[in-house]
């Protein structure tokens, strides 16, 4: 029988921040060993309350899901006139999206995010660097370099602002734009939360455009323990301002460890930083002897990404260093 296990995940294949399994495949160690700075996930994640039985024995119903939406319309200052649409994760609605617009010309401007890319281009989309296009995504902050965005911007029929690194910076939203026709911004619980594995995302858009995209998504498209966990978090504002202070004395230690070591700043999120080194390939292979993996880039042998350590692994950092 032939082994057809590359074809089962294609999605591999490109370019992500993660892939800890061929790091260590390549570097060795043992998992635990590992600290990964290839993604840019909060390395102190929200801290999961116990779950009822109900929540992964029942469908859930009706009232969870709205209990989960009011919670978003509250954190995030949602217009009344924008619905909201909770999903499997922000790349299960990246793939549904073009499906929403005849097949067309969409502006994508990089370096950033390539899923939306590979997501129009499956749909038969043309993808290209400038405008004017039907349809427009603009990543903001942007991933990797954080590049801010500006409402005259969102200028297409269809634009996608995805705001999945945005809830460190929500003073820079432009979810008020999410009632426009043709417009849908995109949430991540992943980032912030530091609750990837949870696989929880958000569409906030004009509630035709919503209506449609829950089309496509199907009905019970979150878990119950995604739901129960995803509102206490929602509603838990004080862990989300301890955490945006936390993160941005650690962003200030990451910057002066990285500078004083020679890389310079490009720019980044308070989630991940990119730097500007000598030799990105070489640097990675440097901290991956220590067993510490970090993000490098097809379009660049210069630039490196790094996330935030967790608190155990700072020291082991520095010494890589």
């Amino acid at each position: 029988m032939t082994d057809r296990t590359d074809d089962l995940n294609p999605r591999g294949k490109r370019d992500h921040g993660g892939g800890l399994d061929d790091a260590i495949a390549r570097h060795r160690g043992a998992r635990a060993e590992w600290i990964d700075l290839s993604t840019g996930i909060n390395p102190h994640p929200y801290p999961v309350a116990d779950l009822t039985s109900e929540d992964w024995t029942a469908l859930p119903d009706h009232g969870a899901f709205a209990r989960l939406s009011d919670a978003a319309r509250r954190f995030w200052g949602v217009p009344d006139g924008a619905a909201i649409l909770p999903a499997p994760g922000a790349s299960a609605l990246i793939a549904r999206i073009p499906a929403l617009a005849p097949v067309g010309a969409v502006q994508i401007t990089t370096p950033t995010y390539n899923e939306h890319a590979a997501a129009f281009a499956a749909q038969g989309w043309t993808v290209q660097p400038g405008g004017p296009t039907q349809a427009r995504v603009i990543v903001h902050p942007n991933n990797p370099d954080g590049r801010i965005w500006q409402a005259e911007d969102a200028d297409a029929p269809l634009t996608v602002i995805d705001e999945s690194f945005c809830d460190v910076t929500p003073q820079a939203s432009l979810i008020r734009l999410s009632e426009r026709s043709g417009v849908i911004v995109l949430k991540s619980f992943g980032k912030f939360w530091g609750l990837a594995g949870l696989r929880l995302g958000f569409a906030i858009g004009h509630p035709d455009l919503i209506a449609r995209l829950n089309d496509l998504t199907g009905p019970w498209a979150v878990s119950g323990p995604a739901l129960r966990i995803g509102t206490q978090a929602l509603n838990d504002t004080a862990w989300a301002e301890a955490t945006r202070a936390r993160l941005a004395r650690d962003t200030e230690r990451l910057d002066t460890l990285m500078t004083g070591k020679g890389a310079h700043l490009v720019g980044g999120t308070t989630l991940f930083r990119l730097y500007d080194v000598d030799d990105a390939a070489a640097w990675q292979d440097r901290l991956a002897q220590a067993h510490i993996w970090s993000r490098i880039f097809p379009f660049s042998d210069r630039f490196l990404r790094l996330g935030l350590p967790p608190e155990h692994g700072w020291s082991r950092l520095e010494a890589a260093l």
